[in-house]
């Protein structure tokens, strides 16, 4: 049994008992009437598809998700569109802004080792040639001993300072799923049949008032594609130089972007909400970071400019208005 704010949430029925019921039992034998939570998505339940879609919409973490929002909305007393975006917040504030500034502590600390790097690699390289001089070594051994033991070097450097390049990217591996489930727990909800779904189809605001349907209007896909633009164009200023590998990975993700217009207007508005939200509050978190009063609490290095706000407004203004 899971419980959503003291209202009971049903046991899953076998696929063959729950044919049976549908056909001769009311609904009140298969969930109490009290439930605000579906028992089965309809996604991955017995009306939706299988496979590993219909395992990942029933999964733990999606259930834990549809009692999170279920409860935001219960206790705050807000209206579904507003305690969606209140999640949101809640979620990216005290999750992953907190991995965001762990993301930049990591990377400054494996940038100011590029010089140790440097200079132990003209040391290792010195002593191997000697080394392989007096062993009678081939190129192609004095390399492998060169790359073997600088790796070595390198990953003592960053055991040293704590500093792996790996824990970068933490914040990936957290808000991705994350992003995913409360995805998935908002499409459950707004496509079951239930308490919630009703709430929800009369809980959006201005030309979204239904957020169990699409939005017709394509305002919410729309203000979702330039977000995401948005925050790859002020990503891609921070680099003067950018390498051929940069830019093919921006202009996907790019095109990536503009094909979340079309997908989000294929979902429920309540998902279109939720991925506007979720960007718009990252674009926040990004521009907070470049803070310099950020940088100096979180002991960064120093910026190469105090007024990056500025910086950033007349970069972007030369680029695309000049």
């Amino acid at each position: 049994m899971f419980t959503v704010g003291g209202l009971v949430r049903c046991r899953f029925l076998q696929p063959r008992a729950r044919e049976v019921l549908g056909r001769w039992a009311s609904p009140a034998l298969t969930c109490t009437p009290e439930s605000r939570v579906r028992t089965a998505s309809g996604v991955g339940g017995a009306n939706g598809a299988g496979g590993w879609y219909g395992s990942l919409s029933d999964s733990a973490p999606v259930h834990l998700c549809e009692n999170f929002l279920v409860s935001v909305h219960q206790v705050s007393g807000l209206p579904w569109w507003l305690s969606i975006a209140m999640a949101t917040v809640s979620i990216r504030t005290f999750i992953t802004l907190p991995l965001a500034a762990y993301q930049l502590i990591i990377i400054a600390k494996v940038e100011a080792l590029q010089a140790e790097i440097s200079e132990l690699a003209k040391r290792l390289r010195y002593e191997v040639s000697v080394r392989g001089r007096e062993q009678g070594w081939t190129d192609k051994q004095s390399r492998v001993q060169f790359q073997k033991n600088l790796r070595r070097l390198v990953s003592q450097l960053y055991i040293r300072d704590n500093c792996h390049p790996f824990k970068a990217s933490l914040l990936v591996w957290v808000q991705l799923p994350l992003w995913v489930s409360l995805s998935l727990a908002l499409r459950n909800l707004s496509l079951d049949h239930s308490v919630v779904q009703g709430e929800l189809a009369t809980g959006g605001a201005l030309w979204f008032s239904d957020l169990t349907i699409p939005d017709s209007t394509w305002i919410l896909p729309v203000c979702l594609g330039l977000t995401n633009l948005l925050i790859l164009e002020v990503f891609s200023l921070q680099r003067v130089e950018a390498s051929r590998f940069q830019r093919l990975v921006l202009n996907g993700f790019r095109g990536f972007s503009v094909l979340m217009i079309p997908i989000a207007a294929s979902v429920p508005s309540s998902m279109a909400l939720y991925w506007f939200c979720s960007s718009l509050v990252g674009f926040s978190h990004n521009l907070l970071l470049r803070s310099p009063t950020v940088h100096r609490t979180l002991q960064l290095p120093a910026q190469r400019s105090e007024t990056p706000y500025r910086d950033l407004a007349s970069s972007f203004i030369n680029k695309y208005w000049k």
